[in-house]
């Protein structure tokens, strides 16, 4: 059976790592996942040929949008946050899945979280979508993001009316509110503001997640940890959807101990 991951640029992925590696514990030899570059116009036909020897598609970066019109079947989380990043082969047609909301709420698990007074996402985009899906799943009625550009929000406001969760938006300049659980969403280099004012608004912070996982550790990271703050990365949100992916695809569970040790691994030769 073969799976790819999509997207454009692509090469960086560390996804076909991880999920090679689940093949490989799982004695899964007849199965292959690679990287295929692909921007929005060519995802149509790039679906259109995926024969029956395709188990699935790991989607990132611009098609997780993109695909959902392609979709036979969208599951509630997928259509609420606007975003698939896992679509199914099956003999109904496809199905599309969003495996970075359970991704985001595994991550914050790992370091501790399950709960949280409040919380602040920094970015507007489709990552901050499926966190605001993961902070509704947390219990979490309303949500502060922070955006460098309000004009560029509406995306993020329609999924938190389909989430039913009030988002108080903010300028990125905004100071972070104490007690806050900080998500970064946005792109390397975006968030170090943040990490440069001083470590004492990171001090009064609940626990950081910042969804970059090269490099690592970002400015914002080593400035929460610094301040005593528990720091979850972006590989372990990169680990925990790839384990959904996995397990949605083979029907298998996700070996996370070996996953998380081949991404490790590939993350310190780079």
């Amino acid at each position: 059976m073969r799976a790819a991951v999509l997207g454009s640029p692509i090469a960086h992925s560390l996804s076909p790592v991880l999920h090679t590696a689940a093949y490989r514990e799982l004695g899964l030899a007849d199965w292959s996942y690679t990287a295929i570059e692909c921007a929005e116009a060519g995802l149509p036909a790039l679906i259109a040929g995926c024969g029956p020897d395709w188990a699935g598609l790991s989607l990132t970066m611009p098609l997780k949008r993109a695909v959902l019109p392609l979709l036979r079947h969208t599951e509630p989380l997928a259509a609420d946050t606007g975003a698939a990043n896992t679509v199914l082969f099956t003999a109904g047609g496809l199905h599309g899945y969003n495996t970075d909301v359970p991704g985001i709420v595994a991550a914050l698990a790992s370091v501790g979280v399950t709960a949280a007074p409040g919380a602040t996402v920094l970015g507007a985009g489709g990552t901050a979508c499926a966190a605001l899906a993961a902070l509704r799943e947390m219990g979490m009625p309303e949500v502060t993001v922070l955006v460098r550009d309000e004009a560029r929000a509406d995306d993020l406001l329609a999924a938190a009316s389909r989430l039913g969760i009030a988002v108080d938006l903010r300028p990125f300049s905004t100071g972070l509110r104490s007690g806050d659980l900080l998500i970064s969403t946005v792109p390397a280099g975006a968030a170090d503001i943040f990490a440069e004012r001083s470590v004492e608004p990171l001090a009064r912070q609940l626990a950081v997640l910042d969804v970059v996982y090269h490099p690592w550790p970002t400015p914002l990271a080593l400035a929460a940890a610094k301040a005593g703050v528990p720091v979850a990365s972006g590989f372990d949100l990169l680990l925990y959807q790839a384990a959904g992916q996995v397990e949605l695809m083979t029907g298998h569970q996700a070996p996370l101990a070996s996953m998380r040790a081949a991404g490790e691994a590939a993350l310190a030769r780079r």
